[in-house]
């Protein structure tokens, strides 16, 4: 049975999921403050954690950066505040997936539910993907750019690991944005183009010499790395 740790200081919010989860063979740990939450992770070792941005002590944002310092545990943020910048901001630090208050029980869970998936589908897949000038490891979650170590935030790693794995074919925004979070691709497809330039910067690559990203024109963008030769 998958273990959530839920981090929020409404009390009556744990009792209502704790009891709604069991419906679904989930089980519920949760914590009012972000100190005991983080003593919770390291002794609990749930499967996942849902996080409130608004919490005592330091906000969601702050306490999702700290948990990315050492696990890798998949991240879904809650908060009451709907803007773009905010959901943007909580995915680029490590959150899987973000969800606004109020919301329904059942999303919830089925969004839960998809993050398990997609974490479990990773795991199997081939830790190392190599090219040329490029090495990827998912397992380390570590980068080489022409035998060097590369330095890239949660979400630039995925978006990278993402187009290593789909080789040559074109994925659009919505592709692209379903397959790093399954989030709603609509209110953020406009932050592709922002990840992807970021992304670029990193790896030495131009739009017009592209030697990983490419653009594909009313279509989205294509990973173009040549595959290494076999040792």
């Amino acid at each position: 049975m998958p273990k959530i740790l839920l981090i929020d200081d409404d009390e009556k919010l744990a009792g209502l999921l704790g009891n709604y989860f069991k419906r679904f063979d989930l089980e519920l740990v949760s914590a009012l403050r972000p100190s005991i939450g983080l003593e919770m992770l390291k002794k609990e070792k749930p499967d996942l954690v849902i996080l409130d941005v608004m919490l005592p002590e330091q906000d969601g944002f702050e306490v999702c950066r700290t948990i990315r310092k050492t696990s890798h545990v998949p991240i879904i943020m809650l908060t009451a505040r709907g803007e773009v910048t905010d959901r943007i901001v909580g995915l680029e630090i490590g959150a899987d997936d973000y969800l606004p208050k109020p919301f329904e029980p059942r999303e919830l869970v089925v969004r839960i539910q998809n993050v398990l998936r997609r974490a479990i589908a990773v795991e199997t897949q081939s830790d190392e993907l190599k090219f040329k000038g490029l090495v990827l490891n998912t397992e380390r979650r570590t980068i080489e750019l022409d035998g060097k170590p590369l330095e890239l935030t949660t979400m630039e790693f995925e978006l990278l690991a993402l187009f290593a794995r789909n080789p040559g074919k074109a994925l659009s925004r919505d592709e692209i944005l379903n397959g790093l979070r399954g989030i709603d691709a609509q209110i953020f497809s406009r932050s592709v183009d922002i990840l992807v330039s970021r992304l670029r910067q990193k790896l030495n690559d131009t739009a017009k010499q592209p030697r990983f990203i490419k653009t594909v024109w009313g279509r989205g963008y294509s990973f173009v790395g040549e595959e290494a030769p076999d040792e």
